[in-house]
């Protein structure tokens, strides 16, 4: 079995109104695979970098034990370069600059040992990148996860819709759920979304926490009180991949194995908000995982008793 990773790597320069850092590691890739090899070690990555990567972060990704043989270097482009501002809410943010290099007219080829792959997770890329990948591949996965933006709704929303009919599972924010559907009220953009195809909707509410639909349940997984957070860039990815990740260990799709995935997702973003870029989530023990685990279910477990009588 293997979990198949498909997402940019790139340099992202950051402010937010507690620090700030100019070319740190990050890309949606880098975010996804890191969080999902914490718990599944059969982790394979697609991407591709410029001349002007750091060598020295496929190694660590090496280290975390991610296949990294679906990685692209491209000596004649600089790699993707993202520069963006944080609001004091860390809520509202402002792109000032997106450098496309490697990625324009990028073609994403699957290695012959990566088309078996039992989990896919297609990472924020343009549309046709990620119909690309699922045509490359050679049996359907378990499950398929899509990440999308607003910026694709925008300019490739045909292609978008169609791959809500090949796609098992969505991972967007409440705007962007609002934005591909027209509606106000979440519960009926996650009806809308599975209509149009996909089993699974997580409909993602940062510091608010996440929401999880298909068509008869509804689960709301929490996001933990922190004290210090200094960036959230990547956190959706980092809960993605999480979350994934947990699924490939376990080997089970069902709704009620879906729930547990969301604390597993949960956890990893909360370490992600707490350091620039990659920086908490690169090194993390699994004592330090499991124990924050906990905290998430000391957050959410209680005992209630209803009282029949009256």
């Amino acid at each position: 079995m293997s979990l198949l990773i498909v997402g940019s790597l790139a340099f992202d320069t950051i402010k937010t109104p507690f620090g700030s850092i100019k070319k740190t590691i990050g890309g949606s890739g880098a975010y996804l695979s890191l969080s999902a090899s914490q718990f599944y070690r059969h982790t394979k990555l697609i991407s591709i970098v410029g001349k002007d990567f750091d060598m020295g972060f496929i190694k660590k990704l090496t280290a975390n034990k991610i296949d990294v043989r679906g990685v692209e270097i491209n000596k004649n482009k600089e790699t993707f370069h993202w520069e963006g501002l944080y609001q004091a809410d860390l809520s509202t943010r402002t792109s000032i600059k997106t450098e496309l290099n490697v990625l324009k007219n990028y073609a994403p080829i699957v290695p012959n040992q990566f088309k078996d792959a039992n989990y896919l997770i297609l990472g924020n890329f343009h549309p046709d990148y990620q119909l690309e990948v699922l045509n490359q591949i050679d049996s359907r996965p378990k499950l398929i996860a899509l990440d999308t933006m607003n910026y694709w709704m925008d300019i490739a929303n045909k292609k978008l819709l169609q791959l809500l009919t090949l796609v098992d599972l969505i991972c967007i924010n409440e705007e962007e759920a609002r934005l591909l559907t027209n509606e106000y009220s979440l519960v009926k953009a996650a009806k809308k979304i599975m209509a149009a195809g996909v089993q699974f909707v997580i409909i993602k509410k940062g510091e608010h926490g996440a929401l999880l639909f298909n068509v008869e349940e509804v689960f709301y997984a929490p996001a933990l009180p922190l004290e210090d957070v200094f960036d959230p860039t990547g956190a959706g990815d980092t809960f993605l991949g999480g979350f994934m990740g947990y699924i490939a260990q376990t080997d089970d799709i069902s709704f009620k194995n879906l729930k547990r995935a969301m604390i597993y997702g949960s956890t990893m973003a909360s370490f992600c908000v707490q350091k620039f870029g990659v920086n908490n989530i690169i090194s993390l023990k699994q004592e330090e995982v499991e124990h924050r685990i906990q905290d998430f279910i000391d957050l959410v477990q209680f005992e209630i008793s209803l009282d029949k009588e009256h």
